[in-house]
C-alpha cells in the first residue's frame, strides 16, 4: 500500500512539473518571438513591463483574462466554448511519453524521468497530433463565419496532407532504434545522434513540422491579408489566447521531438540531462521564429505540390535507402 501511494505521489509530481514548466516556457516563448522579430526588423521588442520587458507575459495574460468573451450569433455554442482547449490538452498529453533524462533515485526507489514509457510512443504522438486537427476544423465551423470556415478548410487540408511526410520521416529513426518507445530511441543515440545518419529525414521533419503547426511560410489557415484572422477570427479573450497557447506549446513539443528523434535527446557531457534536452529543444522554436522573419507565405497550390510531389516521395525513398543500408550491413 505504501509503495502504491509513493508511486501515485511521484506520478502527480511529474504531471505537475510538466504542466508548470511547459506553460511557463510557452508564455516566455511568446516574449522571445516578439523580441527576436523586433531585432530582425531593426526595432525594439516589448521592453516596458518589468526589467527588459520580462513581465510582459504576465501583462498579456491579465489582459486576455479581462477581455470580454464574445460568442457570435448563430455559432454552435457548445463547440465554440470547448474547442480552444483541444490543442493545448492534446499537446500536454503528448509530453507524457517524452524522456527528460536518465533514472534518478528518490527515497531509495528508482524513478524514471518520464511519465509513461509506452512501447508505441511514436504512434501515440502521431495520434495526438492528428486529434489536434479537430481544434482547427471545429473552431472554424462553430464560429458561423465564412472566413473562419475558409481558414479551417485550408488548415485541415494542410495538416492532414503533411501528417504523411511527418510520419514517414520518423520511420527510418524507428528502424535504426528498433523500437517505437521514445526512451529506447534516445538510448540508441548514446554514441551518435541520428541526425548524422539521417540528415535528409531531419530536413523533411523540419519542413513538415512547419506545415503541421501552420507557421510561416505555411500559415495559410490564418492568412490575415486574405481571411482577416482565419479559423479563430471570431474568438476573443482567453479562448483566443488558448489557440495561441496551444500553438506555442506545440512549438516546444516539436522542438523536444526533434531533440529526441535526431539530436540525441538528453545525452551530453558535463551538464545535467534535462538541461541538455532543453538546450537542444530550444533550437527548433528559435529556428521557426527566424524562418517567420525571413520567408514569405506560399500559395495553397505551392503548399500542396511541395507535400505530394517532393516531400512524400523523398521520404519514401529515404526509407528504402535506410532499409537497404541496414540489410547490407547485416
Amino acid at each position: 500500500m505504501t509503495l502504491w501511494l509513493t508511486g501515485l505521489a511521484i506520478l502527480i509530481v511529474k504531471l505537475a512539473l510538466v504542466l508548470v514548466v511547459v506553460l511557463a516556457i510557452a508564455a516566455y516563448l511568446v516574449l522571445l518571438e516578439r523580441k527576436l522579430l523586433g531585432r530582425f526588423q531593426l526595432r525594439y521588442g516589448p521592453n516596458r513591463v518589468g526589467p527588459f520587458g520580462l513581465l510582459q507575459p504576465l501583462a498579456d495574460g491579465a489582459k486576455m483574462l479581462l477581455k470580454e468573451d464574445l460568442i457570435p450569433d448563430g455559432a454552435d455554442r457548445f463547440l465554440f466554448l470547448i474547442v480552444p482547449a483541444v490543442l493545448p490538452l492534446t499537446t500536454l498529453l503528448a509530453f507524457a511519453v517524452v524522456p527528460f533524462g536518465s533514472d534518478i533515485t528518490v527515497m531509495g526507489q528508482k524513478v524514471p524521468m518520464i511519465v509513461a514509457d509506452l512501447d508505441v510512443g511514436v504512434l501515440f504522438v502521431l495520434a495526438l497530433s492528428s486529434v489536434g486537427v479537430y481544434s482547427l476544423a471545429l473552431g472554424g465551423w462553430a464560429s458561423n463565419s465564412k472566413y473562419s470556415v475558409l481558414g479551417a478548410v485550408r488548415g485541415v487540408g494542410q495538416m492532414i496532407s503533411y501528417e504523411l511526410p511527418l510520419g514517414l520521416t520518423l520511420v527510418p529513426v524507428v528502424m535504426m532504434a528498433g523500437s517505437m518507445s521514445l526512451a529506447d530511441i534516445v538510448n540508441a543515440q548514446a554514441d551518435m545522434p541520428f541526425i548524422v545518419y539521417q540528415p535528409v529525414a531531419f530536413v523533411l521533419f523540419l519542413i513538415s513540422v512547419l506545415a503541421e503547426i501552420k507557421r510561416t511560410p505555411f500559415d495559410l489557415a490564418e492568412a490575415e491579408n486574405e481571411l482577416q484572422a482565419g479559423f479563430h477570427m471570431e474568438y476573443s479573450g482567453m479562448r483566443f489566447a488558448l489557440f495561441f497557447l496551444g500553438e506555442y506549446m506545440n512549438m516546444i513539443f516539436l522542438g523536444v521531438l526533434a531533440a529526441v528523434f535526431f539530436l540525441g535527446g538528453w545525452h551530453g557531457p558535463v551538464l545535467p540531462p534535462v538541461v541538455w534536452l532543453l538546450l537542444k529543444a530550444s533550437l527548433m522554436p528559435v529556428l521557426l521564429i527566424w524562418i517567420r522573419a525571413t520567408l514569405p507565405r506560399l500559395r495553397p497550390d505551392q503548399l500542396m505540390r511541395l507535400c505530394w510531389v517532393w516531400l512524400a516521395p523523398i521520404a519514401l525513398l529515404n526509407i528504402l535507402a535506410t532499409g537497404a543500408v541496414m540489410l547490407f550491413r547485416g
